[in-house]
């Protein structure tokens, strides 16, 4: 098989659109001829497969009549590749349509925590310390392979769980 002239003439003009639509700054217009340069290199590896065939899982066929499976296989891994800059690129336009919709404030964010005092710092992290603590507890049930719990070991550890955060409340006090 002789490869088809229109195919041919059709790849040249996608490529020749595709780089000049690419050298326009929006990137938009980069996306667009990205895309039309990565189908025109699917149809170029098309076009260079050769003559159609026999498939070459298919067995009792001969040699001469199978199909090359490398140009399926490059036309596959294209077609990845032009997918995953594609992903890329549309990640790149958002990503630039929202810092322009921002204007004057550009990529600054204000800090949540900026307004907080040192005491409302430590109440915050004392309430994580809690969360550990219960944690702990949890694992200790866990380990001990009960799901109840008596009355005694409840108390036992909540006196655990207490003096745990009140040694790492002592031990954020300490820290400069």
């Amino acid at each position: 098989m002789s490869a088809s002239l229109t195919l041919v003439v059709l790849m040249a003009v996608m490529y020749a659109a595709g780089v000049y639509v690419m050298l326009e700054r929006s990137l938009t217009r980069v996306l667009i001829g990205f895309l039309l340069v990565g189908n025109a290199t699917n149809l170029l590896i098309f076009i260079m497969s050769g003559r159609p065939g026999s498939s070459p899982i298919v067995t009792g066929a001969s040699v001469q009549d199978m199909v090359d499976p490398i140009p399926q296989v490059l036309m596959l891994t294209a077609i990845v590749i032009n997918f995953g800059i594609t992903a890329l690129l549309l990640a790149l336009i958002y990503r630039s349509w929202w810092l322009a919709q921002l204007g004057d404030e550009g990529d600054t964010l204000t800090d949540e925590h900026a307004a907080e005092s040192a005491a409302e710092a430590t109440a915050t992290f004392r309430s994580s310390s809690d969360d550990d603590d219960a944690i702990a507890v949890s694992l200790d049930e866990l380990e001990r392979g009960d799901g109840a719990t008596s009355d005694e070991d409840t108390d036992t550890r909540k006196t655990d769980a207490a003096g745990r955060a009140g040694a790492s409340a002592r031990d954020a006090e300490d820290q400069p």
